[in-house]
């Protein structure tokens, strides 16, 4: 009886442990991993999108009237550069880049609400074509909160300070450091938040070779759990 016991106990405690030890592993670098793509992403003609630019009044709303033309040229997917706010700390002329994402789960007011947003969305989707967003996880905006939050996310200097991403004229954003699992684990759910709010259909992963290949590979498991064949890719990047 007391040896049952016993091994009842162990069996029981040990599935816990390994249950977590398995949970936590989702977030920890990988050295090899396979990738994949979805059918629906294969011989696809993509279009690239640029809001503030594309129409007069630069928001979903104007771009919405575009659809149908390009309906019409053959488009499938619709690749809509980042959605998000942009930074003001060290921003890049008046109007700042795209690629210095203030916050991650936002959208830029300068486009219209998040409502507008999930309609444009559905538009898309009604008229047969795909849409992703461009993602940015390399690197945020100095003024991202995630700055002041978790500090120890970010690469640093020798001096312990922030640095933007090297190698290139990169002044207004700051380099994450990805070998810090809580890291891993807020972008994947960041990602995973607008597939499930908006519906979208995957994402452009903007400088994705910065970043390790095993963390694309996690996110993508995770997504599939939300909707299947979700795209995560390079696209319009040597």
């Amino acid at each position: 009886m007391k040896k049952s016991f016993l091994l009842l106990f162990i069996i029981f405690f040990t599935g816990i442990s390994l249950d977590a030890q398995t949970k936590d592993l989702r977030y920890q670098p990988k050295e090899n991993v396979e990738i994949t793509h979805p059918e629906w992403s294969k011989n696809a003609t993509i279009y690239e999108v640029n809001v503030r630019q594309y129409t007069p009044e630069g928001t979903f709303k104007a771009f919405e009237n575009h659809l149908p033309r390009l309906k019409k040229m053959g488009v499938d997917i619709i690749w809509l550069m980042p959605i998000h706010p942009i930074g003001v700390q060290n921003r890049k002329g008046t109007l700042g880049s795209y690629y210095s994402v203030k916050d991650f789960y936002g959208i830029n007011s300068e486009f219209g609400t998040m409502k507008d947003f999930q309609h444009l969305v559905d538009k898309i989707h009604a008229m047969g074509m795909y849409v992703i967003i461009d993602w940015v996880g390399n690197h945020s905006a100095w003024d991202n909160s995630l700055a002041t939050q978790h500090p120890d996310w970010y690469t640093k200097t020798r001096e312990g300070n922030f640095q933007p991403t090297p190698w290139y004229d990169w002044g207004d954003v700051i380099d994450f450091d990805y070998d810090n699992p809580d890291l891993r684990k807020y972008m994947t759910e960041a990602l995973k938040y607008w597939v499930k709010e908006t519906n979208i259909d995957g994402y452009r992963a903007d400088v994705a070779g910065f970043i390790p290949t095993d963390f694309w590979e996690n996110a993508r498991q995770e997504l599939d759990l939300i909707k299947t064949g979700i795209y995560v890719g390079r696209v319009g990047e040597p």
